[in-house]
């Protein structure tokens, strides 16, 4: 059995989006008809430019190979170029493709892919989601509206989630680290405390920024939110220098969790060694796939730091993050869109069993589900904005900044 064809598809994500302006899958296919399906999470370049360089790479390194060459596959991609460092567009690409490799070789040996990497550990994975809006409020007013965020807590807590994200924080811009604002630092309180009352001990808080600190304005934000208990304070400073995060990390009460834009092994290893964070949030359709994946959680199971796979995408990548999250000991939470209803759920041939805050593994064959192609090409993207883009501006003191969420 050889890797044969790749097909990718730029999928728009109809209104309300929730994770995302487009998802990017792609199909492989073996010269015995097998098909497995994976996701690309990467945005620093065009959806179509991304998925031509899938299709690039997979012909120069994996056509004509078995599926299974997962190890040596990852090298060729890795060192393609003279490059051998993290590459979040190249490795975005072979995540994509390494998932797919999963799907055929469990398909090939009926089995799902957790039995595959040890066998099945966790049973049931507790997951939370972003505090959305509903369909009567509106999204320009409510991700910085404590009062709406603390009234959908209270509904998410009531459908069985027990952790709730939110970022009120304020805007991340391309002229980042700054200093917060005091009135950042007096919305993330109240949120905090608006939250916390309305979900009480029923639920962990989860308190989202997206890297626009410097290492002191993070630890001033950390002050803040430390009487509420927050499970942790995600991505505090950017993720290129990881040693400054660990100055959050040594002055804050309230854990540290990172990874969202961070690929391979090599640069979680950083983030471990300096002790930036205690809770590994790496996205699968970037960070290499579901093995580089398995050997970063080995990585920080040695640190006694934990595992979050993050999602900020479409379903193929959460059954990636599934598949990991039930085949390792030092497994947090999941995060999951809402309880993966709606488009989520019709882009997949059967939804995601999400029950009462919890998702439970799929012991079907490979990634446990396959892609519904129809309704992927029935929605095309034709924009031509990125999947997330950054403020161009520089943060105004002026006037209160806001980020527009989602």
């Amino acid at each position: 059995m050889k890797l044969k064809d790749i097909k990718t598809f730029v999928v728009g994500n109809p209104p309300p989006s929730f994770g995302g302006r487009y998802f990017l899958f792609v199909k492989v296919t073996t010269d015995n008809g097998i098909v497995g399906y994976g996701e690309i999470y990467a945005a620093s370049v065009g959806p179509k430019v991304q998925c031509a360089v899938a299709e690039d790479l997979f012909a120069r390194h994996c056509v004509g190979q078995p599926p299974n060459d997962i190890e040596r596959m990852f090298r060729r991609f890795h060192s393609s170029g003279f490059s051998q460092r993290p590459d979040p567009t190249v490795m975005g690409a072979f995540s994509a493709i390494e998932m797919a490799c999963w799907d055929i070789f469990g398909k090939a040996l009926d089995k799902p892919i957790h039995e595959l990497m040890g066998g099945l550990v966790n049973e049931r994975l507790r997951s939370y989601t972003y505090l959305y809006p509903d369909e009567s409020q509106d999204p320009a007013t409510f991700y910085n509206d404590a009062d709406l965020s603390a009234e959908r807590a209270a509904v998410y807590a009531d459908q069985g989630f027990t952790a709730l994200k939110f970022d009120p924080a304020g805007p991340c811009t391309i002229y980042d680290p700054h200093q917060p604002a005091v009135v950042d630092l007096d919305r993330s309180e109240k949120f905090c405390r608006k939250v916390r009352e309305a979900v009480g001990n029923r639920a962990d808080l989860l308190f989202g920024t997206h890297g626009q600190f410097t290492a002191s304005g993070a630890i001033r934000m950390a002050q803040r939110l430390a009487p509420y208990e927050p499970l942790w304070f995600e991505e505090p400073t950017p993720p290129e220098v990881p040693e400054e995060m660990a100055k959050v990390a040594a002055q804050s009460s309230v854990p540290i969790a990172t990874g969202e834009r961070l690929t391979t092994k090599y640069e979680f290893a950083r983030v471990l060694k300096c002790g930036a964070a205690s809770i590994l949030q790496p996205a699968l359709g970037r960070v290499g796939g579901i093995w580089e994946a398995k050997k970063i959680a080995a990585l920080a199971e040695v640190h006694y730091a934990q595992m979050a796979p993050h999602l900020y995408c479409g379903p193929i990548e959460a059954l990636a993050n599934i598949q990991l999250g039930a085949s390792i000991p030092n497994f947090l939470v999941l995060e999951s869109i809402q309880q993966f209803g709606g488009f989520h759920a019709q882009l997949l041939d059967q939804p995601i069993n999400w029950v009462e805050g919890y998702v439970y593994p799929s012991s079907r064959p490979g990634l446990g589900h396959e892609l519904n192609e129809d309704v992927a090409e029935a929605h095309p993207y034709d924009g031509d904005r990125l999947h997330l883009e950054m403020q161009n501006e520089p943060y105004n003191y002026s006037k209160e900044n806001r980020f527009a969420g989602g």
